[in-house]
């Protein structure tokens, strides 16, 4: 009987451990994707200068005003050239409404009849709002009635690379308007634009019918917040973001066309960004978002609006786009993905050489290769020799067996998974999660756990009479995805204050971004916009 015994307990240790491989697998396919995905997201700046003539009652005068300038996301959808992005994001350029005229106006205005003058009467700009609000009401009317402008609109992509390159709208469909009957110009919020280029990251356009609620997705895109960030340099700004959620609803606009609302975070900048379901394809455009009641109401997330892969499609109908373009960057790139994550790191550096060959400097290749090199030059322990160990758990027996297993439960007897957080949530028990990340972390971070209580690491004794909790209560604590042992910390401080039943996420913050799962921001105000 001795053998099936020992076969029992081999098993058994196959199946302890296929769960964690099973997530390590899970977690390298979402970096996989979004990996695949970052260099075919482009940056869309539509801007519309101008020359302005105009009469500040001391004669005529030319002045260029500074520039009106409108960001969003875009996207290749063909290796040569073609990208798609929202019509709200490029119509400024490719329209010249009279409101950009408006505004290119009333900025000359201020520049010449009202800065102009009050330098002229010894001041600095802002040392007399009073008499600067005086010459700006005296001279908006009759500067503005007479005003000449003369717009000179532009458009161009810029890559993550930092290639910038000029844009030209090939198929327009203007925005969604809130009017309705004939003369009303309302269409599908989408533009085709092309750039002269080849052999470029592409993606690949997915299948929106088959979504249902619940569907993770991914947003791709540039929000306004990063791209104005103040502690970020040049280069990691013009890397795309991603924001993670979930397919919540199937809805229809004010002219009943299909869209598909996701609770994953946007913002102003966001606009026309790809959205890659779990197999990074892109099965949507980000269009619009929510605002808050009132003039000055800020973006609500959650409610977030996409249309949909099948729609994008028909709008490509007759044009030059080839659905079926096989990207030569594609290639290389998405290979040597797959042989990096797979720590063939010669052959994953190849192949990640001959993309970044095609296309240089992508800020994601360069990183990569980096990290091939070293592990060429300082490769990392061997995998682990299960064979070996099962070997010698025959000769040592179920002993040896149970001082592992032992050893395994007092390393994890604080952790608990992502999964089980979600189950006693939907379960209805009482259930406390701390956010007990770095205050610098956390300061950095817009975001937090739905429903997530601040515990400051620094003051757990104080922060726990503050918050007046419930020891009675499970508490479950994370900080970031590298600072479980921080957090077996806390959980250790707060047990000595009475807290029977305290555990640490497993991951953090990161584990619970990675696996999907929504986040809400830690308080509201983000500036409205595309």
């Amino acid at each position: 009987m001795r053998y099936p015994r020992v076969l029992a307990v081999s098993l058994a240790l196959l199946a302890i451990s296929a769960p964690g491989a099973a997530r390590a697998a899970d977690v390298t396919s979402l970096q996989e994707i979004i990996l695949r995905a970052k260099p075919a997201t482009v940056l869309v700046i539509a801007e519309v200068g101008s020359e302005v003539l105009l009469d500040c009652g001391a004669g005529l005068r030319k002045t260029r005003p500074a520039p009106f300038r409108e960001t969003g996301t875009g996207w290749l959808i063909d290796s040569n050239g073609w990208i798609v992005t929202n019509g709200h994001v490029v119509q400024p350029a490719h329209e010249g409404p009279s409101w950009v005229a408006q505004d290119q106006i009333q900025k000359a205005v201020t520049d010449v009849c009202v800065y102009d003058e009050i330098e002229r009467r010894g001041f600095t700009v802002g040392q007399r709002p009073d008499l600067e609000d005086q010459l700006r009401r005296a001279a908006m009317g009759p500067a503005m009635q007479s005003a000449k402008v003369e717009l000179k609109p532009s458009l161009f992509v810029l890559l993550a690379n930092g290639f910038r390159l000029p844009a030209k709208v090939e198929k327009y469909s203007p925005p969604v308007s809130l009017e309705r009957g004939a003369g009303v110009m309302s269409g599908r919020d989408l533009a085709l634009l092309s750039v002269e280029a080849s052999e470029m990251p592409a993606f690949k356009l997915g299948e929106s019918r088959t979504l249902k609620i619940g569907d993770p997705i991914r947003i791709l895109g540039f929000p306004g917040v990063v791209l104005t960030h103040e502690l970020l340099n040049s280069t990691a700004k013009v890397e795309a973001s991603v924001t993670n959620g979930a397919v919540s609803g199937f809805k229809q606009d004010v002219q009943n066309q299909a869209v598909i609302q996701t609770d994953a975070p946007a913002a102003w900048g966001n606009s026309g960004g790809p959205v890659v379901d779990a197999r990074g394809e892109v099965i949507g455009v980000l269009t619009f978002v929510s605002l808050a009641p009132g003039a000055g109401g800020g973006i609500v997330q959650g409610f977030n609006f996409v249309i949909p892969a099948d729609a994008v499609r028909e709008f490509l109908r007759g044009t030059k786009v080839d659905l079926n373009d096989k990207s030569p960057f594609n290639e290389h790139w998405h290979a040597g993905l797959q042989k990096f994550f797979t720590d063939d790191w010669k052959g994953a550096l190849l192949s990640i050489q001959a993309a970044d060959r095609l296309q240089p400097e992508f800020p994601d290749l360069r990183r990569l290769i980096a990290e091939a090199e070293y592990r060429i030059k300082h490769p990392p322990p061997r995998p682990f020799p299960w064979r070996l160990v099962i070997g010698v758990a025959i000769v040592l027996g179920l002993g040896a067996v149970g001082v592992a297993a032992w050893r395994r439960v007092r390393a994890n007897r604080l952790r608990t998974s992502v999964e089980d957080v979600v189950r006693l949530r939907e379960s209805g028990a009482p259930l406390v999660l701390l956010d007990i990340r770095d205050p610098l972390l956390y300061r950095a971070s817009p975001y937090r756990i739905p429903g997530a209580l601040r515990l400051d690491p620094e003051r757990v004794a104080e922060a726990v009479s503050t918050l007046g909790l419930d020891p009675a209560h499970r508490v479950v604590a994370y900080g970031s995805a590298d600072s479980e042992r921080h957090s077996a910390l806390v959980a250790h401080q707060l047990r000595g204050l009475g807290f029977a039943d305290v555990h640490v996420l497993r991951g953090g913050f990161g584990g619970w971004t990675l696996a999907g799962l929504p986040l809400e921001p830690k308080e509201a105000g983000v500036s409205p916009g595309s």
